[in-house]
């Protein structure tokens, strides 16, 4: 996938605008990695920001919305397609940043650029 689409949600993942996924669980390929805290469908800039909770002594972590492989609207669950320690390995999400600023996008555009196992 190439670094400009990372921010878009992709069209098989069940997500459709203005769908609320705030408080939707989190589950990453092996095993719950939190809840959304917020999220996003601007056009070029989709995104979840996910409270880890106790996961990660509180961190909040930024994902991507093609990281999202699809949203479980029954259950309340959003799975993606990235793994727990490469999920506690991102950028730190800092909410006193802009996160649509570009220049802040940047290091997760990097990060989540490059090709996943």
């Amino acid at each position: 996938m190439a670094n400009e689409d990372i921010w878009g949600y992709r069209a098989d993942s069940g997500y459709g605008t203005g769908i609320d996924l705030i408080g939707f669980k989190v589950k990453a390929t092996d095993g719950s990695i939190g809840k959304v805290d917020e999220h996003t469908d601007e056009a070029g800039v989709g995104y979840l920001v996910v409270d880890t909770g106790v996961w990660t002594f509180g961190k909040h972590v930024l994902l991507p919305a093609s990281t999202i492989e699809r949203v479980d609207r029954d259950d309340e669950t959003v799975y993606v397609n990235r793994t727990k320690g490469q999920i506690k390995d991102a950028p730190e999400f800092e909410r006193e940043k802009q996160p649509r600023d570009p220049t802040y996008l940047e290091q997760f555009t990097k990060y989540y650029g490059t090709p996943h196992m």
